[in-house]
């Protein structure tokens, strides 16, 4: 249970590649080319609504890490990532540790705490649980993140703010609580509602199929109850905007109170990550 409960996070990991040393890239690939790589992706060039675009190379969202090589540390140490924001809870980030090369890690943020998902235990036998009540739950769930990771998102902010990049972002999966820090950060920078749904729902694109002999927790499962866990749906995102445009002052005002974005911080942001054209 312990596993549902956590947003599915730990079911839907997804795929890297298998050679034996990073595939070339071309100059601005939206997903990194890792052998372990867990929906690694570059934030980079989406257009914003006046007109400019979002530098590559300088904000990352990822699932976990746990599973890089030593030439995907390699790669990443070329890109110069300098702050990691681990939004993982206590266990999941001692049951898969991100273990980089000596002498080489970032600066890496975190916070002890026990992750609470309670509103995912549907009632019933997980055999029988339905597509629609995994979305039904999940789009319940999704505007509580906004409360639950205010701090930790602030903190990216910050960071942010202060010019600590390049940055990457990640949880286990890479899509929930990764999901909601990159559509805030898009905003922010002033991408369209429509593109920051569309990165959003490229998670659906980089999970790993599903386990041909599935076991433990998957073994419980429906099979459209897992096919949904594993992915993402628009009325997920959708419901943390309803909770941001009914702020006051809309979104802009949300990140304005709740995160510490105002005008000046707005701009900062902008100048920092935006390049015209």
């Amino acid at each position: 249970m312990r596993a549902m409960i956590a947003l599915a996070l730990v079911l839907a990991i997804p795929t890297g590649a298998s050679a034996s040393a990073p595939v070339a890239a071309p100059a601005h690939s939206r997903v990194l080319p890792l052998q372990g790589g867990h929906n690694f992706r570059d934030l980079g060039g989406y257009r914003t609504a006046d007109g400019r675009t979002v530098k590559w190379g300088l904000l990352y969202r990822s699932g976990e890490m746990h599973d890089l090589t030593r030439a995907d540390y390699a790669y990443l140490q070329k890109l110069g990532i300098r702050t990691v924001c681990d939004f993982r809870d206590t266990r999941e980030r001692a049951t898969e540790p991100t273990l980089w090369p000596a002498g080489h890690s970032p600066k890496v943020l975190s916070d002890d705490y026990a992750l609470d998902m309670s509103s995912l235990r549907l009632p019933g036998d997980p055999a029988g649980w339905t597509h629609d009540q995994v979305v039904t739950a999940m789009t319940a769930t999704y505007p509580k993140l906004l409360d639950q990771f205010r701090g930790q998102y602030r903190r990216m902010f910050a960071e942010l703010l202060a010019g600590d990049v390049p940055l990457a972002f990640h949880c286990t999966a890479g899509k929930d609580r990764t999901g909601v820090a990159a559509a805030l950060l898009l905003t922010a920078l002033g991408v369209p509602r429509a593109t920051t749904i569309d990165d959003y729902l490229l998670s659906n694109q980089h999970m790993a199929p599903m386990p041909a002999h599935p076991t433990g927790f998957w073994a419980k499962l429906s099979p459209e109850a897992a096919r949904t866990f594993a992915g993402v749906d628009r009325r997920y995102i959708d419901a943390v905007f309803a909770v941001t445009d009914r702020h006051p002052g809309g979104t802009m005002g949300y990140l304005k109170d709740e995160l510490g974005l105002g005008a000046p911080e707005i701009a900062r942001l902008r100048a920092l990550y935006l390049t015209k054209g």
